[in-house]
C-alpha cells in the first residue's frame, strides 16, 4: 500500500507552504487508494506548543485533508528511538561523541579560516574512552566515501558526495532524538513509501538514506517540491499576506478555493484552472510537479474564491456569513432576514465571505447608520414628495415581495416623471445608510416592512 505522510512541526502555525506539501501528499495517497498519515514531529520540546498543535489540526480539519492514520505525536515515541539508536550503536554504526561545545566552536572557527565547509571532523569515529565530566552525544557513522544518489520524482536524479556529508547527532546529551533520526525511525515504523516534502529537506535526504540503509529498510520514493515564492519573486513571507492558513478562514474564503489555489502552485492539467477534489485527487501525480518555485497570486486565489462562492450551496455559505457576520460588533442575527436569502441576494458580487458581510451587515446592525456623504448627494429636497408616495404605497401593499415591490416603484418612478435609477438610488441610501447593495426590489424584500417604513420616514423628516 502506498501511504504518504505531512509531518509539520509545531514551533509556529500551519502555512500555506505546508499546507500545499499536505494537499500533495494527501492528494497522492487518495489517487492510488494508500494511506495518508498525519504526524507532529514536537521533538524540540522548548519551541513547540499546544497552540501550534491545535492550530495545525483545526487547519487541516478545516480544509477536509482527513488523515488514515494520526495524529502521532514524535514525543510520545522516545523511548522507540533510543531502542534504535542503541541497535546502531551495537553494531558499530554509529558511536559516542565526547567533544565539548568549546571544541566544536573552535573546530568550525578553524574550517571557515581556513575556508572549508564547516563540519564534524569525525575525531571521536575511533574514541572508545569516555571524558570524565563530558556527557557524550550520539553520531551516525557516515560512509567516508562514495556518493549517496537520490532520485527524486521532482528533481530527478541529485548525487550528493559523501565526503561532503558529516556525522550527524542521532542522540543528544539528555537522551532526546534529533529531526534527522527520528524522521527516518517514524517513517520505517509506520511505513511511509513516499516522502514528499519541501525542497529545503533535500540536503538532509542523504543522511537519512544512510540511515535507512544502516537499518536494513528499505529507502521510500522522495519528491521534494519547490518553495513558493511572494508576487515580487522574493521567499515568501508575512509581509506577503496570511500566514497561518485559519487566517484564510477569517478572511472569508472558502476551504475548497484555497486547495484549488494550491494545487495549481506547481502543478497543471493543460489550462484548467478550476478543479473540483474529485477531479484533483484523480488527475494529480507528484512527478508532473514544476521544479522550478511558484509565486502566489492574490487575485487569482480572489478570482477562484469568487467562482466558488457563486457555485456553492446556498445553506453552506450561510454558516460561513453566519460566521462573519457574529464576529462584527453591533450585529444582531435574529433582527435581520434567512441568512441563506442574503447569500443569494448577495453571492455574485462578494469575493470573500468577509466582504459580503461588510455588504450585508445593514441588514443587522442593531443601530441604522447613515452616509452623511451620501446622503446629502442623493436625498435631495426634490425628491421628497416621491418618497412620500413611494411610503404611503409600500404602507398599503398586502404583498412584500420583490416583484410587488418593484411594481411600486416603477409606479411611483412613472407618475412623479421619474427614471427607476432616479428613484432607487436614493431609496436605497434611505434604507441601507450607503450607496451599494443588490437590486433596490430585492434589498426592500430582505430589509423588511417595518423597517423600510422606518428608514423612509427617517429620511422624510430630513427633507421635509
Amino acid at each position: 500500500m502506498i501511504k504518504t505522510r505531512f509531518a509539520p512541526s509545531p514551533t509556529g502555525y500551519l502555512h500555506i507552504g505546508g499546507v500545499r506539501t499536505a494537499l500533495f501528499c494527501w492528494l497522492y495517497a487518495r489517487r492510488h487508494g494508500g494511506h495518508f498519515v498525519l504526524r507532529i514531529e514536537d521533538t524540540d520540546r522548548e519551541r513547540s506548543t499546544q497552540v501550534a498543535v491545535d492550530a495545525i489540526l483545526d487547519g487541516m480539519a478545516w480544509l477536509g485533508l482527513d488523515p488514515d492514520e494520526g495524529p502521532f505525536y514524535q514525543s510520545q515515541r522516545f523511548d522507540r528511538y533510543r531502542e534504535v539508536a542503541a541497535r546502531l550503536l551495537a553494531e558499530g554504526k554509529a558511536y559516542h561523541c565526547w567533544c565539548t561545545r568549546e571544541e566544536l566552536d573552535q573546530m568550525r572557527a578553524q574550517q571557515q579560516a581556513r575556508g572549508e565547509r564547516p563540519g564534524y571532523d569525525g575525531r571521536c569515529r575511533q574514541r572508545s574512552e569516555p571524558r570524565p565530566g563530558v556527557t557524550p552525544v550520539l553520531r551516525f557513522r557516515m560512509p567516508l566515501e562514495g556518493d549517496t544518489v537520490v532520485d527524486d520524482q521532482v528533481r530527478g536524479r541529485v548525487v550528493f558526495d559523501n565526503r561532503e556529508i558529516d556525522d550527524l547527532i542521532i542522540l543528544r546529551g539528555d537522551g532526546s532524538p534529533t529531526y534527522h533520526f527520528s524522521v527516518v525511525v517514524d517513517d520505517a515504523d509506520m511505513g511511509i513509501t513516499h516522502v514528499i516534502r519541501g525542497d529545503d529537506h533535500l540536503n538532509n535526504t542523504p543522511r537519512q538514506i544512510r540511515m535507512i540503509e544502516a537499518l536494513g529498510l528499505p529507502v521510500p520514493v522522495y519528491a521534494h517540491l519547490p518553495m513558493i515564492l511572494g508576487p515580487d519573486g522574493a521567499k515568501l513571507s508575512k509581509r506577503h499576506g496570511a500566514v497561518n492558513v485559519l487566517e484564510y478562514r477569517e478572511q472569508g474564503y472558502l476551504p475548497e478555493a484555497v486547495l484549488n489555489y494550491l494545487v495549481r502552485l506547481g502543478w497543471a492539467h493543460g489550462d484548467q484552472e478550476l478543479f473540483s477534489i474529485e477531479e484533483m485527487t484523480r488527475l494529480f501525480d507528484v512527478t508532473d510537479v514544476n521544479a522550478s518555485a511558484a509565486r502566489i497570486d492574490p487575485d487569482k486565489l480572489n478570482w477562484l474564491n469568487q467562482q466558488y462562492i457563486k457555485a456553492a450551496p446556498a445553506a453552506r455559505l450561510a454558516e460561513g456569513l453566519r460566521a462573519q457576520l457574529a464576529a462584527r460588533e453591533g450585529c444582531e442575527l435574529a433582527a435581520g432576514p434567512p441568512l441563506e436569502a442574503v447569500v443569494e441576494a448577495f453571492r455574485e458580487r462578494a469575493v470573500t465571505l468577509h466582504e459580503m458581510a461588510e455588504s450585508a451587515g445593514f441588514l443587522y446592525r442593531s443601530e441604522f447608520v447613515l452616509d452623511e456623504k451620501a446622503a446629502a448627494k442623493h436625498l435631495k429636497p426634490a425628491l421628497a414628495p416621491a418618497l412620500q408616495m413611494l411610503q404611503q404605497r409600500l404602507e398599503g401593499l398586502a404583498d412584500w415581495r420583490r416583484e410587488t415591490l418593484h411594481e411600486a416603484l416603477a409606479a411611483v418612478a412613472e407618475a412623479c416623471g421619474l427614471g427607476f435609477g432616479k428613484l432607487g438610488q436614493p431609496v436605497r441610501v434611505a434604507v441601507t445608510g450607503g450607496t451599494v447593495s443588490p437590486p433596490i426590489d430585492v434589498t426592500l424584500e430582505l430589509v423588511g416592512r417595518e423597517r423600510v417604513l422606518a428608514r423612509l420616514a427617517k429620511a422624510l423628516g430630513r427633507l421635509l
